[in-house]
């Protein structure tokens, strides 16, 4: 799918300092009552949590006239919205396949060469989204090598019925309904979404859209029956169906070949859940979740009708789990759990239906030895039925060094599992002249073409590619929050990430027809590191600004090995004169901006119903792609130039605050760069309507 658009909102750097601007009370005392869940896997204070933890709520989302998931993490200090193979995240310089996505605690599956499209998931219905930087394997297993996502939706406290509707710039037009009911044992939710758009096109002399027309439905429900204090079940659901136009030319513009078709996407997941509670210190929940993601597409040539091509892919995961947590005493308590997740896939690229499954099992153990200590241990065993058993500890700490200072260190062991393309894709491109082969593949398909004589050279064994071992990192944070005042926060973690195992692609073999066979393995090992410092002021009850600000470093540790041993060259396109690169010329790994920034100003007049801000965000820039030939980055014609975007959203509240209208403008100074950045496609106006139908306690 090729998203709409990419609008950079600017972050709110506190946890929750929007919720109550026109209130009295202080900044510390609202980021107490914030309660996060995927930190720790049990319900605990933000202020208390030893490691990196972002919460974005729901009224910040409703006050930036926020539609999809990726309008708002794109906001928050540090992370960064990438654009390969759909919109996905980038968390301390990982790519996008190293952070886990979940609703309510449960994983987003559908992945496209390693990135979740953030714009499938609507927020309308979202309580807050917590965010947990570093590795949380410990806890979550594979994917979340670099972090977590969990995006918690509402659970119904009153029998209420909403209504809302957008409508912007390209025809963009968002209608959401949300039922809620309520009595003294049971409660249930449905959310529905319809979303589309005209698109946009940078190059209207060409056949085809920058991004086509596309639209999708969203529909999601939650239920929930009380048997008595110590027992309830819950249900959950989410659907969610897509369908975009695709239309291009195959030829050239003297002689055009033109070709359309239509594709689909349907994402299905349910999940029961029962709750329960010992009459002692025990308590726990036993899920099933199971989820389903599919994609169809077709398409054929305009001049005789005929299937220029077709392809499908369907993904299954089934995940049984029981979590117990274990209350010692005030000063001990300890969660622990286990597993089994069941993966398959079918798709066009893979020979058969391939399918793995994993066993785990995960303890984490918190004790507060003293008032001013607050120590976290855990660790997860995960066994695979491809690449073998993997062991994720982690140790965090929070020291409270006054009443106002607290400092805090994580260190952790993060993975990530080789992936279905990774282990069996089989797919061969005659058209641009290569093929490519899962380590599960490559061996079997090398030897066939061997036998048919097609090989006419092998650069590595292919008999060694099934061992891929799962990719590793060792991380650190360490930082500390200073509540200067109950009106001023502070806050700046520094951060290590070492990754060992990367998996990349690499030439295996070469038809002889010159045509390269490439396949996977675990070659490259490198780093990320850097430090995050945001803050906010309150200068008024009306008035609140925040900014925030992250130093980046990432590179190749063999990359700066062959540079340090003048094994690199790179060649002047003016003069052609060949020179060694230096440490200095390495700009490090492509896709990731050295400096990130943000600032914001918040006005908020509860008394009469108005609330108006402007956000703006600053990407530095970043390497797209290598150009001299030696596949460093190391010349400034690889760079996309940095970037600044203001946005601006103004709403007003009428009728005791059951209805709000609300205007805007993303990127309000009209950036567009649509040879490096095509997903931006420059000023959206919009304006919508919210109404609360019925309410009753």
């Amino acid at each position: 799918m090729k998203p709409l658009y990419a609008i950079p909102l600017v972050s709110l750097l506190t946890v929750s300092h929007i919720q109550a601007i026109a209130q009295s009370d202080s900044l510390k005392m609202r980021e107490l009552d914030e309660v996060v869940v995927t930190a720790t896997r049990t319900e605990k204070m933000v202020s208390a949590l030893p490691m990196p933890v972002t919460v974005v709520s729901q009224k910040q989302i409703q006050q930036m006239g926020s539609l999809r998931l990726n309008e708002v993490l794109q906001e928050q200090t540090g992370l960064a919205i990438v654009n390969n193979h759909g919109q996905g995240l980038q968390v301390q310089g990982f790519n996008p396949e190293y952070t886990l996505i979940l609703i309510d605690g449960e994983p987003l599956i559908g992945r496209t060469a390693g990135t979740l499209e953030l714009s499938r998931v609507a927020v309308a219905n979202i309580k807050q989204i917590e965010i947990v930087k570093g590795p949380s394997s410990s806890l979550y297993g594979s994917e979340a090598l670099a972090g977590v996502v969990n995006i918690i939706t509402e659970t119904p406290t009153a029998n209420r019925a909403v209504f809302s509707t957008r409508y912007g710039t390209n025809r963009t037009l968002d209608l959401t309904s949300n039922l809620q009911w309520k009595t003294e044992r049971t409660s249930a939710s449905l959310f529905m979404n319809r979303y589309s758009t005209a698109g946009y096109d940078f190059t209207p002399e060409t056949f085809g859209q920058t991004v086509e027309p596309f639209h999708n439905y969203t529909l999601q429900s939650k239920a929930e029956h009380r048997f008595s204090d110590a027992l309830r079940l819950s249900l959950s659901g989410r659907y969610f169906t897509e369908k975009q136009s695709d239309n291009f030319n195959v030829g050239s513009v003297q002689m055009p070949n033109l070709v359309s078709g239509e594709g689909s996407i349907k994402d299905l997941n349910f999940n029961p859940i029962l709750h329960f509670k010992t009459s002692g210190s025990l308590s726990g929940r036993v899920s099933l979740y199971h989820s389903r993601y599919r994609t169809d597409a077709s398409s054929r040539y305009l001049s005789d009708g005929s299937l220029f091509e077709e392809s499908f892919f369907n993904q299954t995961f089934l995940r049984p789990e029981t979590q117990l947590i274990w209350l010692f005493s005030s000063k001990h308590n300890t969660t622990f759990g286990t597993g089994m997740v069941q993966e398959s896939v079918e798709a066009t690229r893979y020979t058969k239906r391939q399918q793995f499954h994993t066993v785990y099992a995960f303890a984490q153990h918190e004790w507060l030895p003293t008032e001013k200590w607050h120590i976290i241990a855990g660790g997860r065993f995960d066994s695979h039925s491809v690449y073998g058993a993997q062991f994720s500890p982690k140790l965090s700490a929070q020291y409270q060094l006054t009443p106002k200072i607290a400092l805090r260190a994580s260190a952790g062991v993060g993975f990530k599992a080789p992936d279905f393309r990774q282990l069996y894709l089989n797919f061969v491109n005659t058209a641009a002249g290569y093929s490519v082969f899962g380590t599960e593949e490559v061996s079997r398909m090398i030897r066939e073409l061997q036998a048919q004589g097609q090989i006419g050279e092998v650069f590595f064994n292919p008999e060694v590619a099934g061992s891929l071992r799962a990719e590793r990192s060792l991380s650190w944070n360490f930082g500390g929050k200073w509540n200067a005042s109950e009106r001023t926060l502070f806050n700046i973690n520094f951060f290590r990430n070492d990754i060992r195992d990367l998996i990349e692609s690499q030439v295996f073999a070469r038809r002889i027809n010159g045509q390269n066979i490439f396949s996977y393995r675990n070659l490259s090992r490198v780093f990320t590191q850097g430090i995050e410092i945001d803050g906010s002021q309150q200068l008024s009850d009306n008035i609140c600004l925040s900014a925030g600000y992250q130093l980046l470093f990432t590179g190749d540790k063999s990359v700066i090995e062959r540079i340090d041993n003048g094994e690199i060259f790179r060649r002047d396109p003016v003069t052609l004169l060949t020179s060694r690169l230096s440490r200095s010329d390495y700009g490090g790994l492509f896709g990731r901006s050295r400096h990130m920034a943000n600032a914001k100003i918040f006005y908020e007049n509860k008394a009469k119903g108005w609330t108006a801000n402007l956000r703006a965000i600053y990407r530095g820039r970043y390497g797209l792609g290598d150009r001299n030939g030696n596949l460093v980055l190391d010349d400034p014609s690889e760079y996309v130039k940095g970037f600044v975007t203001v946005n601006v959203a103004v709403s007003k509240t009428f009728l005791r605050e059951r209805l709000r209208l609300q205007a805007g403008a993303d990127n309000l100074f009209n950036f567009t760069n649509m040879q490096a950045i095509p997903n931006m496609p420059g000023r959206l106006l919009w304006t919508s309507l919210h109404f609360q139908l019925y309410s009753a306690n």
